[in-house]
């Protein structure tokens, strides 16, 4: 039987983006499938374009995540659901800016980003229990990436 939430169905075009085309309903750890499932357009958009071109794909998945969590809230009742993992393609692709095209800085960026959304330190944790909506699924993801991002380029420095 499909996917059915109540008032939105898997077929649904915004259930089918919120939820990464599914990576979200796999089971027990949607947020880190939402993750790792981000991770090989990340290395094809990065191989096509560049950082510039990740960043841009980033800010273009935010804003779509947006505008499809918000309908999927709107629609389930739901403030934030976990099947719901768009941000976490968003906030992946947004760390993997700053790693080199290889497999270990990726993975190195998968760990991190998935730390700080998990840890949820300041402002984080403020975002997601404060800011609802569309917006407030996506916000406290963006922002595990910025401190994760941060973390990434000082690793890069270090290594050289």
């Amino acid at each position: 039987m499909a996917y059915r939430r109540d008032g939105i169905t898997a077929f649904h075009p915004a259930c089918i983006a919120a939820t990464w085309f599914g990576a979200g309903l796999l089971p027990k750890v949607p947020g880190t499938w939402g993750s790792a499932a981000a991770l090989p357009l990340a290395w094809i958009i990065m191989s096509l374009g560049g950082p510039t071109m990740l960043l841009a794909a980033s800010l273009v998945c935010f804003l779509v995540g947006w505008w499809v969590s918000a309908i999927y809230v709107r629609r389930t009742g739901v403030s934030d659901p976990g099947e719901v993992v768009i941000d976490e393609v968003a906030g992946q692709w947004l760390v993997l800016v700053a790693a080199p095209l290889d497999p270990l800085s990726y993975l190195i960026g998968f760990g991190l980003f998935r730390l700080f959304d998990i840890w949820k330190p300041w402002p984080v944790s403020w975002a997601d229990q404060r800011v609802g909506g569309g917006l407030g699924v996506m916000l406290d993801d963006i922002l595990a990436a910025l401190y994760a991002l941060g973390l990434m380029i000082a690793l890069n420095h270090l290594r050289g």
